[in-house]
C-alpha cells in the first residue's frame, strides 16, 4: 500500500476555510492512482480533518490545482 503526501501549494480562505501554504498530510492508499483524484479524495479529505480539523472539499481546494501529491513509498 503506497504512501502519499499531500502539500498545501498556495494559502487559500474559502467558504470560511482557511489554508495555508505549507500544510501538509500523510495518507495510505489502497490505490497506486493519485489518492486525490481516486473515490473522490476522500482518503484526503479524512486526513485534512483529522489533522487540521478543516474541510478541505468545503474550501473547494480538493484538487491538484491546491494540492501537491508525492508518493513517498
Amino acid at each position: 500500500m503506497p504512501l502519499f503526501k499531500i502539500t498545501v501549494k498556495t494559502a487559500k480562505n474559502s467558504n470560511g476555510v482557511r489554508l495555508e501554504k505549507g500544510m501538509s498530510v500523510d495518507v495510505v492508499s489502497n490505490s497506486f492512482n493519485n489518492p486525490v483524484t481516486t473515490n473522490g479524495g476522500q482518503v484526503v479529505v479524512d486526513a485534512f480533518h483529522r489533522i487540521y480539523g478543516i474541510d478541505i472539499k468545503k474550501a473547494g481546494a480538493l484538487s491538484t490545482v491546491y494540492l501537491d501529491v508525492q508518493r513517498i513509498g
